[in-house]
């Protein structure tokens, strides 16, 4: 098996940090990893912001429900859908609106989301820990605000970067069977290759370093989901947060 499969299968989520800077040309290093992501036809509709700042990260942390790795990561790198490029460079042959619509706003959340998962690569066969925040999608609005950001840019997630001070147990997944399916897709056996999931992480939750979760020691994978989407639909408000900020969802 190569190093870079060895790396893939080891990743996990890091949310504790040392005090220890990553330095700049490794930063350089990553971000170089990222912009050789694939990207549709070339457009390269993202761009990404790095936040280094003491209080900005602690703003961050708790527009994003009090997540201390964010104020703790030596750097906060939140990744953008960035139509504003494109725009700005079509301006500069013709003074024209760009012509939108829902495949346009796919393609920067895409974008964007391939060049941080090679970043996400990169920092790890560095020695660095990281972890995503969808949770600055909790108040878009704010985070929008602390980076300034112009029109026809939204924030898709953050990504917290810095040097470990743990090692937690890596996540198991679903069945391989469970996600691949061979020319079509397979239903049956669905709900048996769940269920055996099921308790592979209700092991996982009641073992795991650090404890089970929230105390419960029958949490299984599909109570979680239950959990997550049985309930108000999970970040509405982005719907009309992306039409104010000039995207059209057509």
């Amino acid at each position: 098996m190569s190093e870079t499969i060895e790396l893939l299968k080891k990743h996990r989520s890091v949310r504790k940090y040392k005090d220890a800077a990553v330095p700049e040309e490794h930063l350089t290093d990553i971000l170089l990893a990222a912009q050789a992501a694939p990207t549709s036809s070339n457009i390269q509709a993202y761009s990404v912001v790095a936040v280094r700042d003491t209080e900005r990260k602690r703003k961050f942390a708790e527009l994003a429900g009090n997540q201390q790795q964010i104020a703790e990561s030596s750097v906060f790198l939140v990744w953008l859908a960035d139509l504003n490029k494109i725009r700005t460079a079509v301006r500069l042959h013709e003074d024209i609106e760009l012509q939108q619509n829902v495949e346009l706003f796919l393609l920067g959340t895409i974008d964007a989301a391939l060049a941080a998962q090679n970043a996400t690569i990169a920092a790890e066969s560095l020695g660095y820990g990281t972890v995503y925040i969808g949770g600055i999608r909790n108040n878009p609005q704010a985070a929008t605000d602390l980076l300034e950001l112009p029109q026809l840019v939204y924030p898709v997630f953050g990504l917290c970067v810095g040097v470990p001070d743990q090692e937690p147990d890596i996540r198991p997944r679903l069945p391989l069977e469970a996600v691949y399916h061979k020319e079509v897709y397979r239903q049956e056996g669905l709900e048996e290759e769940i269920k055996a999931y099921d308790e592979i992480t209700r092991h996982y939750y009641a073992t795991r370093k650090g404890g089970g979760k929230g105390g419960e020691q029958e949490t299984k994978w599909s109570k979680e989901m239950l959990k997550r989407f049985n309930k108000e639909r999970l970040r509405g408000h982005m719907h009309e947060f992306l039409l104010k900020r000039g995207f059209e969802l057509k």
